[in-house]
């Protein structure tokens, strides 16, 4: 049985946002911005963020979901399960190591941050805006991670299918997480609903 018995057995993410619709549009086009707007990281290493975040809550669906669109975007397939254990490995390099410590320390211990954990980023060459790119994903897949979880979506061979065809059909796209949003029904004119 479902978590929630209007959701079906086993739902993707996509269900929940069907069943449970307000915030829905800009929630999404909160992804686009922090994952596919202007920064000083590539698509490759925010979508890696999201699933480093993930992996360390352990939610299965957002940790496979965006371990699968980093690897869309050229990220190696071993590099995060090494980083899962060990944030310094050194095949992120120099400048993401300190910021996935950073992370790491945010979503386990966040009240323990520290200005010397900013400065160590800082040393190694980031900006401030960077970081904060950085954190604004911590926070964001902090909080999916929730929505997920507490929902009961779930990571299965279908729901990791239908993911894989919809990321990889939107390699190109500026805006995937809007998109994905306009698929399920929703747009700004109808944002706390969907489209019938």
């Amino acid at each position: 049985m479902a978590r929630f018995p209007s959701l079906p057995e086993q739902p993707h993410l996509a269900d929940a946002f069907k069943r449970f619709g307000r915030g829905i549009w800009p929630l999404c086009e909160y992804h686009d911005a922090v994952l596919r707007g202007a920064s000083e990281w590539s698509i490759a290493e925010r979508e890696l963020m999201a699933a480093f975040v993930s992996g360390l809550n352990a939610c299965q669906f957002c940790h496979g979901s965006h371990r699968m669109i980093a690897e869309l975007h050229g990220i190696d397939a071993g590099v995060l399960e090494g980083l899962m254990d060990d944030p310094s490995h050194s095949r992120v390099g120099p400048r993401l190591a300190p910021v996935l410590a950073y992370l790491r320390k945010l979503t386990l211990t966040p009240a323990r941050m520290t200005d010397a954990d900013a400065q160590s980023v800082f040393e190694g060459g980031v900006s401030e805006q960077a970081l904060f790119d950085a954190i604004a994903i911590c926070a964001l897949f902090n909080f999916m991670n929730r929505i997920v979880e507490g929902c009961g979506v779930v990571m299965n061979e279908v729901n990791m299918a239908t993911s894989r065809a919809r990321h990889k059909s939107n390699l190109d796209n500026p805006a995937p997480y809007r998109a994905f949003a306009r698929l399920l029904g929703f747009s700004p004119e109808h944002e706390g609903a969907q489209i019938t």
